[in-house]
């Protein structure tokens, strides 16, 4: 073995969270050492908590066996940049270990009916979760959990800080702007005070100890998207379409949006929501009212996990209707479907 060989072997490799294999995104550090069959070296991440690491770190050692040998004895490193997505002092670094948005280019795709349902399936493995319903306009977080008579309380704290406690349902903690205002009006708002409304969500709420902080974000591409990336050190994002080729437009533009040398998020994966509609009546038939694939196919075109397909079902709608999303219907088909993209996620943290 020589050094090129391991070189064109990572070029194999893909880190999902911008597409780029390994040695374009400069991942490989210069510090490769062979010695007959034992070869070691370093792989650059930009953070400890990077959310892809384990899955990189397997997919460069199967690399190394495919194209070189499969008998070679592979040690890999990992180092860590130091980055931030804006200046220290306006990043709130420590509520969760993960941070996750969940996005979506267009609305009425169910952007908000899956963030619900993944933060009550973390919930439900343990997890100490939190949910902020960022979409000012239109949130619909309060509806979901049925806790929309609800009211945050706010307290002083010791040094004379004024703090907002969450509304916990389903063991999430929760808050939204749908707390805070006339259900029965429109919020019209310019986009400076839409982004301060959310930092105060985010910098003057008692949130506690977390393991996970998912964002239910407003669709398209705004200000209040730039601001959490200024606030928050997000771990990941997670864009939500259905098969339409009108909705693959803009989930396009938003894992653009991510990737954007300026924003620089991970993008966790893409969910795929209506995929098909299967009748209670005629439990075998699948009818693409959609379209067929299309959220599977965006996901292979940018390289981009896949996490999901989750069918338009009358009970999952009804469910979220009614403030009791479909996870919590333990054995229920379209409840372990969101199990199984919170496994996936998990799995890669």
């Amino acid at each position: 073995m020589y050094p090129q060989q391991i070189i064109d072997a990572l070029s194999h490799v893909r880190y999902p969270g911008t597409g780029n294999d390994l040695i374009q995104s400069g991942m490989l550090e210069d510090d490769i050492r062979i010695s007959g069959l034992q070869v070691s070296f370093s792989l650059i991440f930009d953070k400890e908590n990077d959310p892809f690491m384990k899955s990189v770190l397997k997919a460069a050692e199967v690399a190394v066996h495919t194209y070189i040998d499969p008998n070679a004895a592979v040690t890999i490193h990992t180092k860590f940049r130091k980055t931030t997505n804006s200046s220290p002092s306006s990043v709130q670094p420590s509520i969760a270990p993960h941070i996750i948005a969940i996005h979506s280019g267009k609305g009425g795709v169910g952007k908000s009916t899956v963030t619900a349902n993944l933060a009550i399936a973390l919930a439900k493995r343990g997890f100490r979760v939190g949910l902020l319903d960022a979409d000012i306009h239109g949130p619909s977080m309060p509806k979901m959990f049925h806790t929309e008579d609800c009211r945050p309380v706010s307290y002083e704290e010791e040094g004379g800080r004024t703090l907002i406690e969450p509304i916990e349902q389903y063991g999430v903690r929760m808050l939204s702007i749908g707390f805070f205002v006339d259900p029965e009006s429109a919020v019209v708002w310019r986009g400076a005070m839409a982004s301060n409304a959310i930092k105060q969500l985010i910098q003057d709420a008692h949130w506690g100890e977390l393991d996970y902080f998912l964002i239910d974000l407003p669709p398209g591409t705004s200000d209040i998207h730039l601001t959490l990336v200024q606030t928050l050190q997000l771990t990941g994002a997670i864009v939500v379409t259905t098969p339409q080729p009108v909705a693959l437009v803009d989930a396009r533009k938003g894992v653009d949006m991510f990737r954007n040398d300026k924003i620089n998020i991970p993008v966790l994966g893409l969910i795929e929501n209506m995929a098909w509609f299967t009748p209670a009546e005629l439990p075998e038939n699948k009818y693409y009212i959609f379209g067929r694939d299309g959220g599977k196919q965006l996901a292979q075109d940018l390289q981009v996990p896949l996490l999901g397909q989750i069918p338009l079902v009358q009970s999952i709608r009804e469910a979220g209707d009614d403030g009791m999303p479909i996870a919590m219907q333990d054995g229920h088909p379209a409840a372990k479907m969101f199990d199984e993209i919170v496994d996936s996620l998990i799995d890669n943290d």
